[in-house]
């Protein structure tokens, strides 16, 4: 596993859990607004070695009795190669697991859910379901983005997991009536509309 990052305590991550959060290296998608760049960028990525697999565990080991879960982020954890084993790994040590995922691979969601090694989702809905407002969004060119999100989204829809849908609103790429519609779009469902917040530099 690629880890940049590891938070040891959080409270926001997983509401309701005070969970650990595991930060994974690279990510298919390129939003101008992603509040994790040095997870992104590869350029950026050297800058910073790996976090080990050891160090990690070792540390859920010793607060098996004080967390309530692990949370899985990035970047886009579904790249890992190595997703699966190191999800088990941790599901041995009797953690729950909450994945945050953009939805870009359907196929790896179904395994993780139909082998019942996550307990919950996150996924990030980035504009309206139009493929070209979701291409500007996330700069990527793939003809199949819309239909992999939409096949994500129907993993979720139809699994008895836990699972929230989510869009962080920036307003140079979010209007009202887009707000809107993706409301009214995702009423059936645990949706969230969150503020972008611009982190500033000290």
């Amino acid at each position: 596993m690629k880890i940049g990052g590891f938070e040891k305590q959080s409270f926001i991550d997983w509401e309701g859990r005070m969970a650990a959060v595991i930060f994974t290296k690279g990510c298919n998608f390129r939003c101008g607004y992603c509040h994790n760049p040095e997870l992104i960028y590869p350029e950026l990525m050297q800058q910073n070695n790996d976090i080990s697999e050891d160090y990690i565990f070792d540390f859920l080991l010793s607060r098996q009795n004080w967390l309530d879960g692990v949370v899985i982020t990035g970047g886009e954890p579904t790249l890992q190669r190595d997703l699966q084993d190191f999800i088990k790994r941790i599901k041995k040590t009797g953690y729950a697991i909450k994945l945050d995922t953009n939805g870009s691979n359907p196929m790896v969601l179904k395994t993780l859910i139909e082998n019942k090694l996550i307990d919950y989702v996150a996924m990030d809905i980035k504009t309206c379901l139009e493929l070209k407002k979701y291409q500007e969004i996330c700069a990527i060119e793939d003809p199949f983005l819309l239909s992999k999100i939409e096949e994500s989204i129907e993993i979720l829809r139809k699994s008895s997991i836990d699972y929230q849908l989510r869009t962080t609103v920036v307003p140079q790429f979010h209007t009202k009536e887009i707000v809107d519609n993706l409301q009214k779009y995702f009423f059936y469902c645990n949706y969230k509309i969150q503020e972008f917040r611009e982190i500033k530099s000290v």
